[in-house]
Order: structure tokens, then C-alpha cells, then sequence
């Protein structure tokens, strides 16, 4: 047996839409385990882009089983509209199943959470108003709905329950006006029948599935520095997308998972609020986003763009216990005549040996930066290694020797083939 984690190893963003994808070839089960239809992967397939949100990277190969792990919070609507754009680009989804323990999400949900944004004390925190985080509230409070409860007689008593709930809170706290409970579950009613079907225990279905020796690909939305708990809190998401999250969001042990891989940029983004010691302005910023297409993909907001920072990559490779590197976007650099690693930081003029929890810290902290040549060449059409410039190899390998970390596979472009393979992920495959 096989299971590997992938994860984001920055504040998400990193690529692991196209990752996740070219190692589905040589998986034989994907599996998202925690977020929800705030994540956006992006994968590129015979020149086509699909965008995804709820549904695991691996759908786009016909005879992947896809998983939707207990760690979710699954919107059922916005589920089966997500699936009827990829049937109506000819992909047969027969080989998808949801977790009957991945909560529901519902409109009051989303309109929560947008109030809640809009009322902060604190200043916003850059949610992307799809009601993760209320989703995610009921969870921990023991008061929300289950995939599973939706294939139970009555089903639509507890919706019109939880519905009332949450239209108290949104007319007694926010002055808001709620949803017509009755409303909600017949607008609930057809995507609840046609989901139906892939509703089952989806960690017998893995946990078999690593018994019979199959591959299995753990796929995490985000990245670890928007973990509820390792994460810049409060600027993080409300699950976790480390390589923890990977068991408790899937129902497996952690004796199933044989490596972690994080994937990061060969640069640093971050969307929304929140400290970004390396972050970038002006022509240089601007080149690095258009040349990378730098904006949300479930946002569209442009994305904040920086150095890479090893300080933090250092933190993500430790608390993930990371096994290897998966670098993406090399190319996004080829023109830059001149690249920075941030090698640490320094705050109050002491050098810290570590990532900081405090974000006022982290907010004082000075980069303390490593240049190094450009390698000005396109590097798009490379396959190996060697095929290379010396200066992109030496950038490479100068990350490898920070973090402590091998560099296993680098990306040079959106497509499948624009992939360098450094270390096979599914050996034997």
C-alpha cells in the first residue's frame, strides 16, 4: 500500500490543483480531506482549464475513484452545479463518493458569514464568503447537519431546524433577515436526491483500498500557513490543511501514510489580510502577477506576491514532517535578472530562529535576504534537470539546503508534460 499527502506548503495558491493531477496518474483513489468550496485548484488538460472546488484533482482521469472526505463541508447545491460544468465538458463522474460524515453547508451559512465579515472589531480577515467558516462553527458546536443524515426519513425537519437557528441569529445579531426554512429544503430537494447515491462510509472505502495495496492520494485545499491551528491565526481558514488533517479528515490511522509532500512556489503569494515580511511592490510585483496570473481562482481577487520565504518554509516542512518539495512556477521567474531568498528574519535587531506565532512580531520582522543570479531563460520546455539553466538549479538546490527538504518534482508551466520528475511519489507505479 501507498498513501501520500500532499499539502500546501505556503498560504495556499501553490499549485496543487496541476500537482494533484499529474500524480492522479499514478494513483488509483484522490481524496479531498478537509475546506470546502473556498478551495480553487486549477488544472489544465489538452489546453482546456477546469476550475475546482469541492470535487478532488483525480476526476479528470475516468478510472480514479474521487473521494470527498469527512473533513469537508460540502454545499449540495453548489456540489451538483460544479458537477454538472465538468459532465457538460464530457466527464464521467460515476467513480465519486461523499463522506456521510462531511457536514452540510446551507445559505445561512453563507450569509452569516458574510456578516460576520462585515462586522469584525478587529478589522477583516479576507474570508471568501462561501460560509466555510459557519459551516465549520456548527461542526464544533455540535448542532450541525451530516451528509449522511440526508438519507434518513425526515431529513427536512432538520434542516428547517437548524434554518430557524441560524435566522435568529442573523435577525438578533446583525439585524439580518433570515430564509424561509421551507424554502430551503425544496431548493435543497433535487441535489439531496442526486447525491444521494455517492453518500457512504468513505473510510471503509479508503481504509480498504490501502488493505488491497492501492495508492491513495491525500488532497489538501489551502496551505499550512492557513491552518486553524499552525496557521497566521486569525488570518487562517477554519480546518486543517496539514498533513494531520489528512487522517482525522479522511478516517484513516496515520500508520497508512508512508510520505508528505509540500508543494510551494518558486515565489510567495498570499490573498487577503495579514503580515507578509517578503511581500513585494511596485514593477517587480506586478511582473511576477501578471506573469503568473496572479488572481483567485474561487476569488478572482489579485494576489499579494513576494520573495520566497524560507523562514516559514522551514515551519511548514517541520509541523507537516515533510518527506519532499514539490516547487511550482519555476518559469514564473525567468525573466527576474536577479532573485531574493529570505533566509531569516530579524526583529529588533536579533536574529529569530523560528517562525513567529505572534503576528505583531511577525509584522516587526525585517527578511534578511540571499541573492541570487537570474537565470533569464525560458525554461518552460524543460524535462529533466539537467535541461535546466545553472542559476535555476543552483536556486533549487540552494532552497533544498535551507529547508532541510529534497526538491521531488519542479513544475514549468500549467500543463501535465511541463513536469520535472525528481523522485517518483507512487514508486512502481
Amino acid at each position: 500500500m501507498s498513501g501520500v499527502v500532499i499539502v500546501g506548503a505556503q498560504w495556499g495558491d501553490e499549485g496543487k490543483g496541476k500537482v494533484t493531477d499529474y500524480l492522479a496518474s499514478r494513483a488509483d483513489v484522490v481524496v479531498r480531506y478537509q475546506g470546502g468550496s473556498n478551495a480553487g485548484h486549477t488544472v489544465v488538460k489538452d489546453g482546456q482549464e477546469y476550475r475546482l472546488h469541492l470535487v478532488p484533482s483525480g476526476i479528470l482521469y475516468p478510472d480514479k475513484v474521487c473521494v470527498i472526505g469527512n473533513g469537508l463541508v460540502v454545499d449540495p447545491v453548489g456540489l451538483c452545479e460544479e458537477l454538472d460544468g465538468l459532465q457538460r465538458r464530457g466527464l464521467p463522474l460515476a467513480r465519486l463518493y461523499v463522506s456521510d460524515r462531511a457536514h452540510i453547508l446551507l445559505p445561512c451559512h453563507i450569509r452569516l458569514d458574510e456578516a460576520e465579515e462585515q462586522n469584525r472589531d478587529n478589522g477583516r480577515i479576507g474570508t471568501t464568503g462561501r460560509g466555510i467558516g459557519p459551516a465549520y462553527t456548527d461542526k464544533v458546536a455540535r448542532i450541525g447537519l451530516r451528509a449522511g443524515e440526508l438519507m434518513e426519513p425526515g431529513w427536512e425537519d432538520q434542516v428547517v431546524a437548524l434554518v430557524e437557528k441560524k435566522n435568529r441569529v442573523l435577525k438578533k445579531l446583525y439585524g439580518m433577515d433570515g430564509f424561509p426554512p421551507q424554502a430551503v429544503v425544496e431548493k435543497l430537494r433535487p441535489s439531496v436526491e442526486r447525491l444521494r447515491p455517492l453518500i457512504t462510509d468513505t473510510s471503509l472505502l479508503l481504509n480498504s483500498a490501502l488493505k488491497e495495496g492501492k495508492n491513495v492520494l491525500f488532497e489538501g485545499a489551502q496551505g499550512t500557513l492557513l491552518d486553524l491551528d499552525h496557521g497566521t491565526y486569525p488570518y487562517v481558514t477554519s480546518s486543517s490543511p496539514t498533513a494531520g488533517g489528512a487522517c482525522t479528515g479522511s478516517g484513516v490511522g496515520p500508520t497508512a501514510i508512508d510520505a508528505v509532500y509540500g508543494v510551494c512556489k518558486a515565489y510567495l503569494t498570499r490573498v487577503g489580510e495579514g503580515p507578509f515580511p517578503t511581500e513585494l511592490h511596485g514593477e517587480t510585483c506586478r511582473q511576477i502577477r501578471d506573469r503568473g496570473k496572479e488572481y483567485g481562482t474561487t476569488t478572482g481577487r489579485p494576489r499579494r506576491c513576494g520573495w520566497l520565504d524560507l523562514v516559514m518554509l522551514r515551519y511548514t516542512a517541520r509541523v507537516n514532517g515533510l518527506t519532499g518539495l514539490l516547487i511550482t512556477r519555476l518559469d514564473v521567474l525567468d525573466e527576474q535578472p536577479r532573485l531574493l531568498l529570505c533566509t531569516g528574519y530579524r526583529y529588533r535587531g536579533e536574529l529569530l530562529e523560528g517562525f513567529p506565532a505572534s503576528l505583531r512580531v511577525l509584522r516587526e520582522c525585517e527578511p534578511v535576504y540571499e541573492e541570487m543570479e537570474g537565470w533569464q531563460q525560458d525554461t518552460s520546455g524543460a524535462r529533466r534537470l539537467d535541461d535546466l539553466p545553472p542559476a535555476a538549479r543552483r536556486y533549487l538546490d540552494r532552497i533544498s539546503e535551507i529547508v532541510d527538504v529534497p526538491v521531488a518534482m519542479v513544475s514549468v508551466g500549467p500543463q501535465r508534460e511541463q513536469t520535472i520528475v525528481v523522485e517518483e511519489i507512487f514508486p512502481g507505479s
